[in-house]
């Protein structure tokens, strides 16, 4: 166990830190699932840019790497152009 003060608020913040980044990493998650089982492309079009928007955000927070964010909107973009 950690002797220090500050290493025992680090501990804390850590903590604190580590569940707000995993609720928004699974609220993306979650998000980016309901997006491509969707089939309706007129639906899947008005949901993308708020997607869009809610991964750039993590990605300059760092809860998702910014090449992951890249990788997911343009995966979405290619689901949305296929559906019909």
């Amino acid at each position: 166990m950690a002797n220090h003060k500050s290493s025992l608020k680090r501990i804390r913040q850590t903590k604190a830190r580590t569940l707000h980044n995993r609720y928004y990493a699974k609220t993306m998650r979650n998000a980016v699932r309901k997006l491509r089982a969707m089939t309706d492309k007129d639906e899947a079009t008005k949901l993308y840019p708020s997607i869009q928007k809610m991964l750039d955000k993590l990605a300059k927070t760092k809860v998702i790497h910014k090449n992951k964010a890249a990788n997911l909107k343009s995966s979405l973009a290619k689901h949305i152009n296929k559906l019909g």
